[in-house]
């Protein structure tokens, strides 16, 4: 009973952690960003981003809604140009599922348990958000956001996906202002 309870909890811990977004980001510690106040999207980034074009607007949208409630303006004149990357890969988890549990019984037979290994394979992507000052043509912050890749035909759990996505990583823009969940 006990292995099996081990057993269900991995299933979940392995399903939970596909779920989740690891972010990681960078800036240039020169860079005053409390006095950026206005974006806009550098088009030919985005443009050579390797998604569909409707993923494209999403991702957009996305982080349209996240610096609008930073306190920050679209502007065709902006202070940041924001650009987003994307690239796609596998990736493959193995488990070690021998507990060894058990032991040697009478004539060398036994009981034990040795389920072997498995592997996990799954598509992961990458979103890069680049923000770059304009005036002098720099960037000054990233944020890197891996995660697995949703493949479902649900528009509404694809938005929730990529919502979530930029919303973790723009969690940690600007630099010092994290906010808590």
């Amino acid at each position: 009973m006990k292995a099996i309870k081990l057993l269900l909890l991995l299933a979940v811990f392995a399903l939970a952690s596909c779920s989740s977004v690891r972010v990681n980001t960078d800036y240039d510690r020169n860079a005053n960003f409390s006095s950026f106040q206005t974006y806009a999207f550098y088009k030919p980034g985005v443009d050579e981003a390797k998604i569909s074009d409707l993923d494209k607007r999403r991702i957009l949208r996305a982080i349209d809604a996240n610096l609008s409630a930073k306190g920050m303006t679209k502007s065709q004149t902006p202070e940041l140009l924001v650009s987003i990357f994307t690239k796609e890969s596998e990736r493959v988890d193995v488990y070690n599922n021998n507990f060894g549990w058990g032991g040697w019984g009478w004539g060398g037979w036994g009981w034990g348990g040795n389920w072997g290994n498995s592997v996990a394979r799954t598509t992961e992507g990458t979103l890069y958000i680049d923000i770059i000052d304009a005036k002098k043509n720099e960037l000054i912050w990233q944020g890197i956001g891996q995660s697995s890749l949703y493949r479902g035909s649900d528009i509404n759990e694809r938005d929730k996906r990529i919502n979530n996505i930029v919303t973790e990583i723009l969690a940690e823009y600007p630099p010092g202002v994290l906010v808590k969940k």
